[in-house]
């Protein structure tokens, strides 16, 4: 298997409602709008990848579900490589995402007995790939693959969106970690501490900051990037897409900053449509907007 990215991690199935407000105690509420689609981030970034033109696997786990069949076709339509998904008996992940016009929104997330991969479960040998995304929710098949990596020197990238066992134990061991304000807040209070202790202990920290852009740190060097105006519908799978994208800008080899641009873009067009699935871009619909951003 020789591709340009593999995402290891989690994959879920959302149900996606579109209300005018968030729901109080006990009130009942008509949605506007429903999607399903699937999500997760190592999910939503491998078709990100896919879809912007590039060759993409994704690793984890899908129940053997109606919702892990029908993201398991969603992820073969979209062109990526499911030879590497482990089909069981336990339920597939699901997230109940609830989006308020002004594109903000709350999810709850439903994972039932479904426990992360054993450390064997998945055969990696075969894969050839010029870059690996993980995003910390498979921890045990995800560290020895890590280590495999950097012994072959291929670039390796953590999406860390929060605290927790999987991003600690992989945070300090990737190339890039590209984390967002919540881990941020979570692990020093707020970004720019944050960005100055990881700094410390990474050679390249990024951390996304959602409508204000970015912050990132690479050695001694360190800069800030405003995000792409859009009209934001959904912000669900922005981050996701972000890294995604930003996977394969490395896989590019394109420069520094054209790499936090490409990714950037493709984060924000994905906020201008429900669900994450259906916001992430095409390479069309990418390089139109890179070229000509609103």
């Amino acid at each position: 298997m020789n591709i340009d990215v593999l995402s290891v991690g989690h994959a879920s199935y959302d149900l996606v409602f579109s209300v005018d407000h968030h729901p109080k105690a006990d009130e009942k509420i008509v949605a506007e709008d429903f999607l399903g689609c699937g999500g997760g981030p190592a999910a939503n970034a491998a078709v990100t990848v896919s879809k912007l033109g590039f060759k993409s696997a994704f690793a984890g786990y899908l129940g053997q579900d109606i919702y892990g069949e029908k993201h398991y076709q969603e992820l073969l339509e979209s062109g990526v490589n499911t030879s590497l998904i482990i089909r069981g008996t336990s339920p597939t992940p699901l997230s109940t995402i609830i989006v308020k016009p002004n594109g903000n929104r709350a999810l709850i997330n439903y994972k039932g007995k479904t426990r992360a991969l054993p450390c064997q479960a998945i055969d990696f040998s075969s894969v050839t790939a010029k870059v690996v995304l993980f995003d910390g929710h498979e921890p045990h098949i995800s560290l020895p693959l890590l280590k495999q990596l950097q012994q072959q020197g291929i670039p390796t990238i953590l999406d860390a969106g929060s605290v927790h066992e999987g991003t600690v134990a992989l945070m300090n061991e990737v190339d890039y970690l590209v984390c967002s304000e919540k881990f941020a807040v979570q692990f020093a209070g707020n970004e720019v501490k944050a960005l100055a202790r990881l700094a410390q202990l990474l050679k390249t920290v990024v951390i996304t900051l959602g409508e204000k852009g970015l912050i990132w740190q690479r050695g001694q060097d360190s800069g800030n990037l405003p995000a792409f105006k859009v009209n934001a519908i959904d912000t669900t799978g922005a981050g996701d897409a972000f890294h995604g994208a930003f996977a394969a800008a490395i896989a590019s080899e394109l420069t520094w900053n054209e790499a936090l641009r490409y990714a950037s873009a493709a984060g924000a067009l994905c906020c201008t449509k429900i669900g994450a699935r259906t916001g992430i871009p095409s390479k069309l619909e990418h390089e139109i907007f890179l070229n000509n951003p609103l």
